[in-house]
Parts: C-alpha cells; sequence; structure tokens
C-alpha cells in the first residue's frame, strides 16, 4: 500500500478549520490502514495541530494557504503554507477564553516544528507529531 500523503489548498470561505480537519480525518482513516499509530491518541492530536495550524494562517494572513500531510515511518508530518513571512507569535495563555494557547499547544503535541520560507515571501510550518 501506498504512503498517505494529503496536499490540498484550504478554502477561505465558509469554514476553512473544519474542511481541513475532515479532510485530516479521510487522510488518518487511511493512514491508519497502512500503520497503525503508536498510540490511538495520536491522531487526536493530529486533528488539534492541523485546526490551529490552519486557523492561525487563516486569521493572520490575507492570502491562500495549503495542507500536506505525510506519513512517514514514526511520525507524521503536517505543514500548512500560507502567504505571511512572519513567524507565529507566541502570546500569554489567557484563562479567559481569549487565546494564547495555539502555539504553546503545537508545540506540546508535536516533537519537532520548525518553519520555512517559500519562494513567493510566505512560510511553512512543518509539525512532527508522533505516529
Amino acid at each position: 500500500m501506498a504512503t498517505p500523503v494529503l496536499n490540498q489548498p484550504v478554502p477561505r470561505t465558509g469554514h476553512p478549520a473544519t474542511s481541513a480537519r475532515d479532510a485530516t480525518r479521510d487522510f488518518l482513516h487511511h493512514a491508519t490502514q497502512v500503520r497503525p499509530p503508536a498510540r490511538p491518541e495520536n491522531a487526536d492530536g493530529v486533528l488539534l495541530v492541523v485546526a490551529e495550524l490552519v486557523t492561525n494562517a487563516i486569521r493572520h494572513t490575507n492570502g491562500p494557504c495549503s495542507l500536506r500531510l505525510e506519513l512517514h515511518r514514526d511520525h507524521l508530518e503536517i505543514c500548512v503554507t500560507d502567504t505571511s513571512p512572519h513567524p507565529p507569535q507566541p502570546r500569554q495563555p489567557h484563562t479567559d477564553g481569549t487565546g494564547g494557547w495555539g502555539w504553546l499547544l503545537v508545540n506540546r503535541l508535536t516533537t519537532r516544528v520548525h518553519i520555512e520560507p517559500t519562494p513567493d515571501g510566505g512560510k511553512t510550518i512543518c509539525a512532527h507529531s508522533p505516529w
């Protein structure tokens, strides 16, 4: 069976995070058939990281964004590309529901995060999630 890869644009209209989570669920279903995760909750972590990265790409940029998922031997790579060259700015988390938890969550649920510039001036955030 081929190694699962998902590479698709994320719509800016409608419900982008929901669309990305739905595509991720389909991808995870296929990935589980190729190689089950070491721990069942790893799939939930992937869904949370995808939702957070896509939501921030939509919220903090004006252009298109895309989602790429690829299953590797011991991890799943989650990449979200957007049009902003600026890296995420961690904020102090707030307990009143106003945010600040996203980047902390991404870094807690993944084993590695790196940011790569794109040729057209944007960036790709890649996170490795245990699988």
